[in-house]
């Protein structure tokens, strides 16, 4: 039956652990269909009986959904498999065939332990830690940071620095960042305090004019103003350069880089 003549549809995931492996995938996988408002994923987590697995994809039958599945422990995976051939339902299993190819291709066998991804470690506390971190000394709202981060962005707008910023904080990188702007003076904290890697970020200025205009576009804002005119961003741009080479930190070109690639950049750096 056709999506549109449905009022209601749902991807069941299942879990024996939280599901949030397969919720990404079943959300990853709407957002390449123009019809997917209206499907809904509906996730049970923490399963533990055949029982458990009976009753939703009884239900995944009466409605007509299918079921993503992330189980580690082997019955459970047989008895969703078994039960959805049953019932006729759909079913996917997304993280068996990757183990058995694991075990086949080196030898190994898995733990067999429910959400061992999510598992609260040192790796994960760090991580958290920086994206706080990072949110609180975004923009250089708080120049404390600069004095307790490992990385310090500092670019004039638009040069990526919060996405940047985010993205090495998933890395459990504690990272800062500053716009710099002609009429705002460097505050002392970023000169001073050991151990941290400060980095510069530019960009060909026709394509921060490019960025900057459609930026005031998605606010509501006349694109012809002097924060997207092209004498103001050689202004900024001067005096940024100037900065960066009296700090002597590396200068990042941004233009057309991914996020990745500059970050991966940063890190080669930070840990060399």
């Amino acid at each position: 039956m056709p999506l549109q003549d449905q009022e209601q549809q749902y991807i069941y995931v299942c879990s024996d652990a939280v599901g949030e492996t397969a919720e990404a995938v079943a959300k990853a996988t709407l957002r390449q269909f123009s019809s997917s408002t209206s499907v809904k994923v509906k996730r049970y987590g923490h399963i533990k009986t055949e029982d458990e697995i009976a009753e939703i994809v009884k239900e995944a039958a009466a409605h007509g959904g299918f079921i993503s599945y992330t189980l580690v422990l082997p019955e459970l995976r047989e008895a969703m498999r078994l039960e959805a051939v049953r019932q006729g339902v759909p079913a996917v299993d997304v993280m068996g065939p990757m183990m058995e190819a694991f075990i086949d291709t080196f030898g190994s066998f898995p733990k067999r332990t429910p959400g061992l991804l999510h598992s609260i470690d040192a790796d994960y506390i760090r991580r958290m830690e920086a994206i706080e971190f990072a949110v609180r000394y975004d923009d250089g709202k708080d120049a404390r940071g600069f004095t307790q981060a490992e990385v310090v962005l500092i670019g004039v707008s638009r040069t990526s620095k919060t996405p940047l910023s985010i993205f090495l904080s998933h890395k459990g990188i504690r990272t800062a960042n500053l716009p710099l702007m002609p009429e705002v003076k460097v505050p002392p904290e970023l000169t001073t305090g050991p151990g941290r890697l400060i980095v510069g970020l530019t960009m060909n200025p026709e394509q921060l004019l490019g960025i900057r205009t459609e930026r005031l576009k998605a606010l509501g804002l006349p694109a012809p103003s002097h924060y997207a005119s092209l004498e103001r961003i050689m202004e900024e741009m001067n005096y940024a350069s100037e900065i960066m080479e009296s700090l002597g930190c590396p200068v990042i070109d941004v233009t057309n880089r991914a996020i990745e690639e500059t970050a991966g950049i940063i890190m080669n750096w930070l840990y060399r």
